[in-house]
């Protein structure tokens, strides 16, 4: 186990120095200058020339990168070109909403996929199962920003239950505010995903149900129902721990575009401003975060797969 930690570990620090270095190289290929965006059209050569070399701008690019990377491994993501604030400060308080967002999203769409996933492959020869196969493909189809706007039409518009767009001025003093303006776009998020994830449980299931170990328990005098809680679900669980890491990531991105349709203030709408104002270091140390955040989740759950499944432990011993 140590053997492997090691290893997560280092590769873990591996695709986030990579990942560093292709953020820092993309946002450099943007056009735009962010001195030519704070000092106005009407600026003077001289005082752009002035605002590049205060920024850092007028440094070579690996100096500029040395200069960033080196910040950030002292827990220093600098400050914004643009506004001057502690990138810091800004991320913790943009992440408010958007990281309640995505663990609201993440338990809507586990709680689609994995009772229904499961049903549809029990009873799959009953209509109502194929009804639910069938739905669970065409809603894994359809595009998020598509699917927000239709829940925009039929919860707020026809039926008028939850709030279109915003976010409550108080934040989280008003939870249940909060809570409420968050419901639709999490619902967006997690009606989506959780679609991807049905197909999953549904495909898990289906093997668990064909495989000897379940058969066995069956001929032993357990019910069909039995043999699949008792013996078939623990491997669908695990398998579907394998696959949170990727779901994560996509609920992070579906949070990032579905902030823009529903007006909400987290990283996502930032990190579009930002990008359209050409604050790089606002932009790349945003990017690093997102990615980061993505990379320790997947190694967490790679680790929390080998403490749950023994078969793991005993093929790294031999």
């Amino acid at each position: 186990m140590s053997r492997f930690l090691a290893i997560r570990a280092l590769t873990l620090t591996a695709g986030l120095l990579l990942a560093s270095l292709l953020i820092f190289a993309a946002l450099r290929l943007l056009p735009g200058d962010v001195a030519q965006v704070i000092g106005g059209t009407t600026a003077s050569p001289a005082r752009i020339a002035a605002l590049r070399e205060r920024l850092g701008l007028d440094l070579p690019p690996p100096a500029q990168y040395v200069d960033w990377i080196g910040g950030v491994l002292t827990g220093d993501l600098g400050n914004s070109l643009v506004s001057g604030t502690p990138i810091a400060a800004e991320l913790a308080q943009k992440a408010q909403v958007t990281v309640p967002l995505t663990l609201y999203a993440l338990v809507i769409s586990l709680l689609v996929a994995l009772p229904f996933g499961v049903l549809a492959a029990y009873r799959r020869h009953a209509l109502a199962s194929r009804a639910l196969s069938v739905l669970g493909v065409v809603a894994a189809a359809v595009p998020i920003v598509w699917a927000g706007l239709l829940g925009i039409i039929v919860f707020s518009s026809w039926l008028g239950w939850l709030p279109p767009q915003g976010f409550p001025r108080a934040g989280w003093q008003d939870p249940l505010a909060a809570l409420r303006s968050l419901t639709l776009p999490a619902l967006t998020i997690g009606l989506v995903v959780g679609a991807i994830l049905f197909r999953f449980v549904r495909s898990a299931t289906l093997s668990a149900l064909g495989a000897d170990h379940v058969r066995t328990a069956m001929s032993q005098g357990r019910t069909r129902l039995g043999a699949l809680v008792r013996h078939g679900l623990p491997g669908v669980g695990l398998s579907v721990i394998s696959l949170l890491g990727l779901q994560i990531a996509e609920l992070l991105v579906g949070a990032v575009v579905i902030e823009q349709l529903f007006n909400l203030p987290g990283l996502g709408r930032m990190l579009v401003s930002d990008v359209g104002n050409r604050d790089l270091v606002k932009v790349q140390s945003t990017l690093l975060v997102l990615t980061g955040v993505i990379l320790v989740l997947g190694a967490l759950i790679d680790v929390l797969h080998r403490v749950i499944d023994p078969r793991l432990r005993v093929e790294e011993r031999e």
